[in-house]
């Protein structure tokens, strides 16, 4: 497609299924490997309910199942902490600060932890 100015559009652009927010929040990731599994915290760069990138302090594999807990505090709020499981589906070079972007899709929405816990006890 050709745009008034005569440039041509790229077609490439994914379309995200749900919006996306730029957060930077602690993420404590448990990473499921062939020798078992592996607990670290991470800082997201942006979260959506399918999903989340992610800045890790290790290099986690394209394909590795992580479960993962958000922590969102706030002066004003009491503490709140949301809960998923995915598949890590992307990971790019290391950044400037040596950590590695991961992408995580999610199983399911991203659930606030007290209803999953409710849902378990009833």
């Amino acid at each position: 497609m050709v745009d008034s100015t005569g440039v041509a559009r790229s077609h490439a652009r994914q379309e995200r299924r749900y919006r996306r927010f730029k957060l930077k929040l602690p993420v404590h990731l448990l990473v499921q490997y062939d020798q078992g599994i592996v607990e670290l915290d991470a800082i997201s760069r942006d979260v959506s309910i399918g999903g989340l990138l992610l800045d890790c302090p290790l290099l986690i594999p394209t394909h590795s199942p992580v479960n993962f807990v958000i922590n969102l505090r706030s002066r004003s709020l009491r503490a709140l902490e949301l809960l998923g499981d995915g598949t890590v589906v992307r990971v790019e070079t290391r950044t400037f600060d040596g950590n590695v972007a991961v992408a995580v899709e999610c199983n399911s929405p991203i659930a606030q932890i007290e209803t999953y816990l409710a849902d378990d006890l009833s």
